[in-house]
């Protein structure tokens, strides 16, 4: 279990690396929406290959697939209702009329996403002994534009710096915990509840994508937006082919 936990740890640690990496030194809003485009890729790739194609595999057809999609979908969707309520009480509170909920979308999604991908790592490794490097990449890759998109746009929205420090570490260890009880309690685990916990992260993400990262990124960067995309979307589907 230590193992898979430290795992964990260093495949969703990369979220903190991408904060570190716009508090020392902020993308211009260009670059910020090309490095979010570049993020929306691989996580469409990881979505496809990674996450719903291996819930179709180990669902065997189960309603795990179908449950566990949909579920994903309306988690993001009700917990980003609740964020942009939560920032237009704080915007108001503070006086100001601008709202900053696509940084904490960002990092709902990173969450959501994230603890499913983590348990799979834990349960790859008690499966085979050994970590799935493709998910590995792919999650690790993934996960530095998105701790530079959502923590740029979190400053930007006056959030202080620590603050933003504190959800991530938050985040990285909820997705260390995941992988040491996915670990545990996944071995065994029925061919239904597995598709669900891979379709989950895979409705979850895909749902975070179209309604806050690409929009933004094109608002930010415009129509080059779409060949970073595939950039990103191709990158990490040479990760997947390497390990097939």
């Amino acid at each position: 279990m230590a193992e898979a936990l430290l795992w964990g740890l260093f495949a969703a640690g990369s979220l903190l690396l991408g904060a570190v990496i716009a508090l020392r030194r902020p993308p211009h809003p260009r670059g910020l929406g090309l490095t979010m485009a570049f993020g929306s890729g691989v996580l469409l790739s990881a979505v496809s290959f990674e996450l719903v194609a291996e819930a179709a595999i180990v669902g065997g057809g189960s309603g795990g697939v179908l449950f566990g999609f949909f579920a994903g979908a309306a988690a993001f969707t009700l917990g980003d209702i609740l964020i942009g309520r939560f920032e237009r009480r704080r915007a108001k509170d503070a006086g100001d009329r601008h709202e900053e909920a696509s940084g904490l979308s960002i990092l709902l999604g990173a969450l959501l996403d994230g603890v499913p991908e983590t348990a799979v790592l834990g349960l790859s490794l008690v499966q085979t002994g050994e970590i799935g490097v493709a998910m590995l990449v792919a999650v690790f890759v993934s996960n530095i534009p998105e701790g530079i998109a959502a923590t740029t746009t979190l400053v930007e929205g006056g959030w202080e710096r620590s603050a933003v420090l504190r959800m991530w570490l938050a985040v990285i260890l909820a997705c260390g915990l995941a992988a040491g009880l996915g670990y545990v309690f996944l071995d065994g685990a029925s061919s239904g509840t597995l598709a669900f916990v891979y379709a989950f992260a895979g409705g979850g993400v895909l749902t975070m994508l179209a309604t806050s990262m690409m929009p933004e990124a094109f608002e930010r960067a415009g129509r080059a937006v779409g060949f970073v995309t595939v950039v990103g979307f191709f990158l990490a589907y040479a990760i997947h082919l390497l390990e097939g």
